[in-house]
């Protein structure tokens, strides 16, 4: 039996042949494939522009948590015209930058080499927290290095653990990724981190890296019955979490009776009830709100969405969290047009990784959760967190470049025609 192929493909070769063809024909392509070829995108191209609606998400949240945090703890410094904090929060916008341009330049495949090396890396930084760390507030969190100051391990393993659950479960084709031993190792993945997290004790990244794996999961294709075990065993670790541990119990207690304990357990939370109440629609004005003068603990961090409804009112809170719907719908569209698994995970988990903590803390600020310390991405005091969102923006922007739908190109000359038309 033989197989014919187009002219235009030229002659097939078989290995010890040589191709005869005319003197003539010999060095020449033929103009018909190499306008198919050219047509082609190279795997690794920039298909497609920059996400305006990423870009600008993300600027207008981050100029905000800039002027944000110089309102709130410019009073702490009042000779310095730029307050320590400040100067910190620069730093690591800064190195945040340096560290997206090159994640941004890595094409995916590289990007997915290095996905289990950089989970490892961030699991024994992780667990050398319980061994070495800095305690704060009553929690080994943070590790301290020499010359650059400390940081906070939870923060880059939350951005390991969903590359590398996304580069596991894209691994699996077909019907493969919804079989239960198929989820093992992704689980795994997610389990040994929050494990860590637990020990230190962070129950709220324990969490986040919990359902972002589940997200991810759920979007590979397994089916709801698949959750119903594990989501019964965490529902119950809960339980046994927030009684072995007296301040998770507080802070339950405050949540459910924050007016009658407003000295107490419900004190933070009746607090950011006050600074949403004097804030109104307009707000009281820039560096006029009162509850950062000490009222309000960590008004810089986790709760700088109460200041924000104080100084800026509603339609400061309204602007950060449209920025953050926005950013989920671009990200929703960066990840449907992905042309590889990877990069369909990838920019999933990416997407959720910056806007459910952000919802998680518009929700605990306004008491329907309770208090649990996660700071606001983009917009909270913290070179960890804000070192690790502008990486996660930028491989997110990285995937919408490469794996994005390219221009379709104008016709010059072409008139409208039919409703639009007129």
């Amino acid at each position: 039996m033989s197989s014919r192929l187009p002219a235009e493909f030229g002659p097939v070769v078989l290995p010890g042949e040589e191709a005869s063809a005319p003197p003539r024909d010999r060095g020449r392509i033929d103009p018909r494939v190499a306008s198919r070829a050219a047509a082609l995108p190279a795997p690794e191209s920039l298909r497609a522009p920059l996400d305006g609606a990423v870009l600008t998400s993300v600027a207008l949240v981050s100029a905000i948590g800039i002027v944000m945090v110089y309102s709130t703890m410019a009073h702490h410094s009042p000779n310095s015209l730029l307050p320590p904090h400040l100067v910190q929060h620069l730093s690591g916008i800064a190195a945040g930058l340096v560290l997206g341009v090159l994640a941004f330049r890595m094409p995916l495949a590289r990007i997915r080499r290095y996905v289990l090396p950089f989970w490892m890396l961030s699991v024994l930084l992780l667990a050398a927290t319980l061994v070495v760390g800095t305690n704060v507030n009553g929690a080994d969190r943070w590790l301290v290095i020499p010359g650059l100051g400390r940081f906070q391990p939870a923060e880059f393993v939350k951005l390991a653990t969903i590359l590398a659950v996304a580069s596991e479960l894209a691994r699996r084709s077909g019907r493969s990724a919804v079989e239960v031993r198929s989820l093992i190792v992704p689980l795994g993945l997610a389990a040994i981190p929050a494990a860590l997290l637990l020990l230190q004790p962070d129950m709220g990244s324990a969490a986040v890296i919990l359902v972002l794996t589940a997200c991810l999961i759920l979007l590979a294709g397994a089916p709801l019955r698949l959750f119903v075990i594990p989501g019964l065993a965490g529902v119950a670790g809960l339980a046994a979490y927030v009684t072995m541990k007296p301040y998770a119990a507080r802070r339950i207690v405050g949540f459910l009776s924050p007016w009658e304990l407003s000295q107490k357990e419900g004190f933070q939370l009746v607090q950011s009830f006050v600074a949403f109440g004097r804030g109104g629609l307009l707000g009281t004005g820039l560096g006029a709100g009162k509850q950062k003068l000490r009222y309000l603990p960590e008004a810089h961090t986790d709760f700088i969405l109460s200041m924000v409804a104080e100084e800026l009112g509603l339609i400061g809170v309204l602007v950060v969290l449209g920025a953050f719907i926005a950013l989920l719908f671009a990200g929703v569209r960066i990840a449907r047009s992905a042309r590889d698994r990877f990069a369909l995970y990838a920019a999933s988990g990416l997407t959720l990784l910056l806007t459910l903590p952000a919802c998680i803390n518009g929700m605990v600020v306004t008491g329907l959760i309770p208090t649990k310390g996660l700071a606001l991405p983009f917009l909270s005091y913290g070179r960890s967190n804000m070192i690790v969102c502008i990486v996660a923006t930028a491989l997110l922007l990285g995937i919408g470049c490469r794996e994005g739908a390219p221009e379709p190109p104008k016709v010059a000359g072409a008139e409208r025609r039919g409703l639009l038309g007129t």
